[in-house]
């Protein structure tokens, strides 16, 4: 666990991807707008926003009685928002693992709550962020790339991660980690790992 000091952090809960996967949708791949760098990608269950450190102990609790078995995510095909022909987001959707996905990030959103976090005022959508877009743009033609290729994630923990803004754009810091209980079949891992 991660002290914090007396300024309250920008937090969010997420899970990480790996690297070979982060490398795989960022080399040679241009996309419109800017693009998220490799080591920034992951898959957001909940922002938080700015957090005491009397929160963040109390969300550790909280985080940590989550229970959920581990699960395979597979991605596949693209998407924008809110629209393709208005895009400000691209970003890649999944084929697999969605359910179990947003059950995670319903469980993380009780949790947050239950903390004293106020409820998330937009659905969970499930989907990595690959690029942002201002001004808006048309990406309907961007939407026809092949880009998963297969591509998929056993997911076997989630993160509590701070979000560290500056002048060369935000950085992530994984403060902790909440490991997901078996499934039938699975090794007991704390990473993520390709299949």
């Amino acid at each position: 666990m991660v002290e914090l000091t007396d300024r309250s952090r920008r937090l969010f809960v997420a899970l990480d991807i790996p690297d070979e996967i982060k490398a795989a949708l960022s080399t040679g791949r241009p996309w419109p707008g800017r693009p998220v760098p490799p080591e920034n990608l992951h898959l957001t269950l909940r922002f938080l926003g700015s957090t005491d450190q009397i929160r963040y102990e109390r969300l550790l609790a909280a985080l940590a009685a989550i229970q959920q078995h581990g699960f395979l995510l597979r991605f596949d095909g693209l998407g924008a928002f809110p629209n393709p022909r208005k895009a400000t987001v691209l970003w890649l959707g999944l084929a697999t693992g969605a359910a179990e996905l947003a059950a995670l990030a319903d469980l993380v959103e009780e949790a947050a709550q239950n903390v004293g976090f106020q409820p998330e005022d937009r659905p969970f959508h499930p989907h990595l962020t690959l690029s942002r877009i201002r001004p808006h743009q048309d990406v309907s033609t961007s939407l026809d790339r092949e880009v998963a290729n297969g591509m998929s994630v056993k997911v076997n923990e989630f993160l509590l991660m701070e979000s560290h803004l500056g002048r060369g754009g935000a950085r992530y810091e994984i403060l902790d980690r909440f490991p997901l209980g078996l499934s039938i079949g699975c090794a007991i891992h704390r990473t993520f790992v390709r299949v």
